[in-house]
């Protein structure tokens, strides 16, 4: 439950008489928030393979469900009939310009942003061939096609249907190449970030909420050895959404 009074209002209006149980026993965890408390929570509990079953509290809530639940027997009934959708996240190793490394998961993008009034230099590799030289500007996302609506979207890169098997890689600003608008990838692609002038022109990395800064070299993948079994209304999954939000003006 996300700390909003909104979020805790619904959550005890919707908890009352039930049995609740903390998450290492539940069958499925009920998340009322946003998504970001939502991304929050499904790397929290990833481990314990845990159906997610989300209520949207917050903004947007593209990874929610609709609050329109007005009881305990209909929020059961509701998780009886929603459907499964599988996510498999990018997996970020990074390597800092201290020498240290750190491995995060995302489950919408990994965005490469520019720490500092100087602009990014920013080397791409793609399956260990340099595609891109040298991108120029504020940085860059990866997104995957269930974080193309969110951030990669804002900055005017292409939404994804959830089964495309694409990558989405959208610069930031990006003042050279002057006419380059990113790129689709398959999403089995191995993309390696090389930060040039590091120490000068300091770059961070973001899996999700998970930053790391002063960041050297970022490789990143699809982890198709991790999971997280989102819940959905029928006829409000991922997909539908991600379909309905093309159409969006």
């Amino acid at each position: 439950m996300a700390p909003t009074v909104e979020a805790e209002r619904y959550a005890k209006q919707l908890s009352e008489g039930l049995s609740l149980n903390d998450p290492y026993h539940a069958d499925v965890l009920v998340v009322f928030g946003g998504d970001g408390f939502m991304l929050h929570s499904l790397h929290q509990f990833q481990v314990l393979g845990k159906p997610v079953y989300g209520i949207n509290c917050g903004t947007v809530g593209f990874l929610m469900n609709e609050a329109n639940i007005s009881s305990r027997a209909e929020l059961l009934e509701r998780l009886e009939s929603a459907k499964t959708t599988l996510l498999h996240p990018l997996k970020m190793n990074v390597e800092a310009c201290d020498g240290k490394t750190s491995i995060h998961h995302a489950i919408n993008e990994v965005s490469l942003l520019r720490q500092t009034s100087q602009a990014a230099r920013i080397r791409i590799y793609i399956n260990d061939i340099i595609r891109l030289e040298s991108l120029v500007g504020d940085g860059v996302i990866l997104a995957t096609p269930a974080g193309s609506t969110a951030y990669n979207l804002s900055a005017r890169g292409p939404i994804l249907p959830l089964d495309a098997q694409l990558l989405a890689l959208t610069p930031l600003s990006v003042f050279r190449p002057r006419n380059w608008h990113g790129a689709l990838l398959p999403n089995t692609a191995k993309v390696r970030f090389e930060i040039l002038d590091a120490d000068f022109r300091g770059v961070s990395a973001t899996a999700d909420d998970r930053t790391v800064s002063s960041v050297k070299i970022v490789d990143v993948f699809q982890d198709i050895n991790v999971s997280y079994n989102l819940l959905f209304d029928p006829g409000h999954n991922l997909e539908e959404r991600i379909l309905r939000e093309q159409f969006e003006y």
